[in-house]
């Protein structure tokens, strides 16, 4: 192992093209990596620690770190979830275990341990179908951003994607001609997804009914992504692409029209998705291929669905007595 003359922070640049080179990772799940890594930079920063370098880090300022995690507060004045710390430190794993495969002298990324989770810390938050059906209705369809707001939203808890998905549509893959004159009625695309793969999803007839309004008031226009960002002073992006945090201010935006009780996201309504499709009877099985998980571990925090069903297959049909 050799001692490196760069801090730490010089190092994750070269981290990040490692991670979408030689792992490769999406550019998405590179730059979630990245502005996980700001944070641990901001800690660094804020205690005079931006010269550190690799083999300099030790464990007790591993322990600071989890500490100052775990007393952060988010811009509502809460604790930030267990779950988001965890992120933050996966970052951090991960950025040790590209010292080790560099043969940088580190400390072994083992070393990071996670927070355990409870049930509570599991616990998801989605909406009924009743207040999914509150929310869409908030935008105001008479205007174009309007427009593709409810388009959003219906795509959003129609197809089950998580935002990054969403953002990343190009309107080369629908055929707008035919959707715009009805005459596609079942409509399904394949995505690429979290880690590459790839799946199918599918547009209820609805969600494709609001497509075919927004795809008519883009027919002229030719910039690349589906949803665009129609403010005359984005610069920042050319394609006028919509960005993951335009979709989650604008979903929060309606979820608070709707006064409801949620904090609702867009990972709220892939939530959403998910439930509705258990309540009705879909198996496991099958979320877990709509949803794109690779494990169905991961698409077991359900639960509270499939649980709520045990008890009522039990109650009708064993014949313990009453």
């Amino acid at each position: 192992m050799k001692r490196s003359n760069t801090t730490i922070i010089k190092h994750i640049r070269d981290f990040l093209d490692y991670c979408e080179v030689e792992k490769g990772l999406s550019p998405v799940t590179s730059r979630n990596y990245d502005n996980f890594l700001k944070m641990f930079t901001g800690w660094l920063k804020n205690n005079r620690l931006e010269s550190l370098k690799p083999q300099e880090l030790t464990q007790e300022q591993i322990w600071n770190y989890r500490l100052y995690l775990s007393r952060k507060k988010d811009s509502k004045g809460r604790y930030i979830k267990k779950t988001t710390q965890n992120y933050y430190l996966i970052a951090l794993r991960n950025l040790l275990a590209y010292f080790t495969e560099r043969d940088i002298q580190c400390l072994p990324s083992d070393k990071i341990k996670l927070p355990k989770l409870t049930d509570k810390d599991k616990t998801i938050k989605f909406l009924s179908f009743d207040q999914v059906e509150k929310l869409v209705h908030m935008p105001d369809t008479a205007t174009p951003d309007g427009l593709r707001d409810r388009t959003i939203l219906e795509t959003l808890f129609s197809t089950g994607m998580r935002v990054s998905e969403l953002t990343s549509l190009n309107i080369r893959s629908f055929d707008i001609k035919n959707i715009i004159n009805k005459k596609i009625k079942d409509l399904e695309i394949a995505i690429n997804g979290k880690g590459g793969s790839t799946r199918t999803v599918y547009f209820s007839e609805r969600a494709l009914g609001w497509l075919a309004k927004y795809l008519e008031t883009r027919k002229n226009d030719l910039y690349p992504p589906l949803f665009i960002n129609y403010q005359k002073n984005n610069t920042e992006d050319k394609e006028h692409r919509l960005t993951p945090r335009s979709v989650e201010r604008l979903v929060r935006k309606y979820a608070t029209m709707a006064g409801l009780p949620v904090d609702a996201t867009p990972h709220t309504l892939r939530h959403s998705f998910a439930t509705d499709l258990l309540d009705q009877g879909a198996d496991m099985r099958s979320v877990q291929e709509l949803l794109g998980h690779k494990n169905i571990a991961t698409t077991q925090i359900y639960t509270h669905v499939t649980n709520k069903k045990l008890r009522d297959i039990h109650k009708k049909f064993h014949r313990g007595g009453k």
